[in-house]
């Protein structure tokens, strides 16, 4: 059976949304643009026509992809690339990933993906990836990424290697230092 949406008259209000969830549901306090792009650029992007959904703004894919970029670009500064899955015949697998949009961005905008590492355990790293709309100078989008270190042959996970796991604990305490709180959801994270 093919999936179609609801009818409108199904669909959640916020004073509906409110009445269910009660104050569980609220906007976050997002960081600033200028907070936001002081974080290390990981990828620069424009929004082009063939990004535009039926609803006439950039397509949840495309964050999506710009996000993963993102993080695919973080992994590869820690050493986790081609080279190491070649190599060492390891790497990593998205295990869980929680998107949230905070601004809508149009064709023609020009956006940069700005990565942080959360934390990690001996074989899983938490990433958030956020997209900085350049156009309205605000935060578009987060994405945040559970990766679990895995052997590439066995496809089971594995402990980071001594000398990714300081890469890694480099990164999370450059996270550590920044004077304002990472946009995360709540509803994703490490597990002893």
């Amino acid at each position: 059976m093919l999936w179609e949406p609801p009818p409108l008259g199904r669909c959640f209000s916020a004073a509906s949304r409110s009445r269910a969830y009660g104050d569980r549901v609220s906007r976050p306090s997002l960081p600033s643009f200028e907070d936001v792009t002081s974080l290390p650029t990981r990828l620069d992007g424009l929004v082009t026509p063939d990004f535009i959904d039926a609803n006439g703004h950039m397509n949840v894919q495309h964050y999506l992809r710009a996000a993963a970029s993102g993080a695919s670009a973080w992994c590869e500064e820690i050493g986790i690339d081609d080279d190491y899955r070649a190599q060492r015949r390891l790497g990593v697998f998205t295990n869980e990933h929680h998107i949230r949009y905070f601004s809508e961005m149009h064709e023609g905008d020009s956006f940069s993906v700005h990565t942080a590492a959360v934390g990690r355990t001996d074989k899983v790293v938490h990433v958030v990836a956020m997209l900085a709309d350049r156009t309205r100078r605000v935060l578009a989008c987060c994405v945040e990424i559970i990766l679990v270190h895995v052997d590439m042959d066995s496809r089971r996970p594995v402990g980071f290697p001594d000398d990714v796991a300081t890469m890694i604990d480099a990164a999370t305490d450059r996270t550590s230092g920044i004077s304002w709180a990472l946009p995360l959801s709540g509803g994703i994270g490490l597990r002893p």
